[in-house]
């Protein structure tokens, strides 16, 4: 016992797991439980102290090979996450062990010196695989802390990989372009000495970390096994079992079969089945038409189409991402629709005032959308109820009023948001929303430039004309509005005669029924309809 509270003491001069197992695998498991607690070994790793918060993620193996269930081979290579070693930074947020994969393996039999494997890591809270864009480092390159890696394409946008730790890119294991690669699988190895570069030439992930069978090392030679001999024993032949008709007067029979005997006047009863059970399948129709004599030929049923001329688009990440979401919602959330017509004669004419003000000024003009904007916020603040969202214990309301704009790129669909858009001022809005559409078309946004929308505001009307149309709901939000066009109607006056002109603008709110009940939607739209048709009121 003593013996080995003095091992745990002094594993700071041990550099890896099976130095420290050769030291204590004559001790039973139970007596080295008692000396090795959780803390103490985690304070004498050589890679430093990991904090207690990242304590669900360190492993640390201090116990003998049986009770573990690992050989002394594979014991030997032996990996650890990280703790504090693989947080970093990306964009000014701090990454956990769960987005940043990386993992320390150490001096191994096979003769592999320390290295460490990174892993695809997850950049978003949808991603599950990603794309390797390019590498800005090759083989061989010395890499520091902060240094950019490669770029990786996530399900929303290109962000770049930062390495976080000094040493040297030995290898790299998904090249540029590597397409659909799986979150944690291995995509680069680093290594902390020079010299150790060209060991890692010819090596490639085991099965366990990339799913493909591979060594991570020459292997070694198997004994030799004297070859026995076994008789040779011919393959049985298959023989059909003969399927009898089924039993009674019913006969059955698929409907192609049946629609083929009623076409050439064929008896059923006259037919032998063959299909499961004895059914009779189109099959058997032909093979009797055959021994008549008359069987159709299957090239003058046919009639000739002309091939048809196509291309095959590879799906892009964020069109996967867009489909799978999109359909999840549809499947998921009860849809319904509220549509109003609202008069934007006196928001055009704020427009106007406001942006002549803005022209003298120096500012950036302000569109139709960032007034929907402005008073989509403002009235989900006068109705917090659609600023929620369902869960299965609980609906979340919201106290930030974020509202995501949808914009169509060359990429795909893209919802950048603007955060607090009720406290924000027409000028401020728009200026974000030109500048993150500008990024969203270069396909350059960062997932604080999307994530964190409590709504979302699809425009189709100012840009295609769309009159009206129905949105699908954004998860986890719970109300999408769709905007349509501006369209001049006539509007009756109380005499004969007497008539003018009005612009309306159709608008739709898809609402999902298990958190927005009819009459709250109902009451959304009418605040909403309050701003629009009369925008003073958003400048108080």
């Amino acid at each position: 016992m003593a013996y080995a509270s003095h091992i745990i003491n002094h594993s700071k001069k041990l550099r890896n797991v099976p130095n420290l197992m050769r030291h204590v695998r004559s001790f039973s498991h139970g007596a080295l439980s008692s000396v090795c607690k959780r803390e103490d070994v985690r304070k004498t790793h050589p890679l430093g102290y990991v904090p207690a918060e990242r304590e669900r993620v360190s492993k640390f193996v201090a116990c003998s090979p049986v009770s573990s269930g690992l050989s002394k081979n594979s014991l030997s290579r032996t990996t650890m996450r990280l703790g504090s070693p693989v947080g970093g930074l990306l964009y000014g947020r701090e990454l956990t062990c769960s987005q940043v994969q990386s993992r320390r393996g150490y001096a191994s039999d096979a003769g592999l010196p320390p290295h460490q494997e990174i892993g695809m890591p997850s950049l978003s809270p949808t991603m599950t695989e990603g794309n390797i864009a390019r590498w800005l480092k090759k083989e061989g390159d010395k890499v520091t802390p902060g240094e950019v890696l490669c770029e990786v394409e996530t399900d929303k946008a290109t962000v770049e990989m930062e390495c976080m730790e000094e040493g040297y890119l030995a290898k790299i294991i998904k090249e540029d372009g590597s397409k659909e690669i799986k979150v944690g699988e291995i995509i680069a190895i680093t290594v902390e000495e020079e010299d150790d570069i060209a060991k890692f030439k010819d090596y490639s992930p085991s099965a366990s970390d990339s799913g493909a069978p591979a060594a991570k090392g020459p292997a070694a030679p198997s004994p030799k096994q004297e070859p026995v001999e076994q008789p040779v024993s011919s393959p049985e032949p298959k023989t059909t079992k003969p399927i009898s008709p089924p039993s009674g007067d019913r006969i059955f029979a698929s409907p192609l079969a049946r629609k083929l005997a009623e076409d050439h006047k064929v008896p059923l009863s006259s037919i032998k089945g063959t299909g499961p059970d004895g059914h009779i399948v189109k099959a058997d129709i032909e093979d009797y038409l055959g021994s008549r004599g008359s069987a159709p030929t299957s090239k003058a049923m046919e009639t000739k189409v002309a091939a048809l001329d196509y291309v095959d688009i590879p799906h892009s990440q964020i069109r996967k991402v867009t489909a799978s979401r999109l359909l999840f919602s549809k499947q998921t959330i009860p849809h319904y629709y509220l549509t109003v017509d609202t008069c934007v004669d006196k928001l055009m004419d704020l427009r106007s005032q406001l942006n002549s003000l803005q022209e003298a000024s120096g500012g950036k003009r302000i569109s139709v959308n960032d007034l929907v904007i402005k008073a989509a916020a403002l009235a989900l603040r006068k109705v917090p109820q659609c600023n929620s969202s369902w869960t299965d214990d609980y609906i979340r309301q919201y106290n930030n009023v974020n509202i995501n704009v949808a914009v169509q790129t060359d990429n795909g669909l893209y919802v950048p948001v603007i955060r607090d858009a009720d406290k924000k001022g027409l000028s401020s809005i728009s200026e974000e929303v030109k500048h993150l559409a500008q990024k969203a078309k270069e396909n350059s946004l960062k997932p604080e430039d999307y994530e964190g929308g409590t709504f979302t505001v699809s425009n189709l009307g100012g840009p295609f004309g769309i009159k009206q149309f129905c949105a699908i709901i954004n998860p986890p939000q719970s109300g999408i509005l769709a905007v349509g066009s501006a369209e001049k109607r006539v509007i009756p006056g109380s005499g004969p005669e007497q008539f003018k002109f009005a612009s309306f603008m159709s608008v739709t709110l898809s609402c999902d029924h298990r958190v927005i009940d009819g009459a709250i939607g109902a009451e959304w739209l009418k605040a909403f309809k309050g701003y629009i048709e009369n925008p003073e009121s958003m400048l108080l």
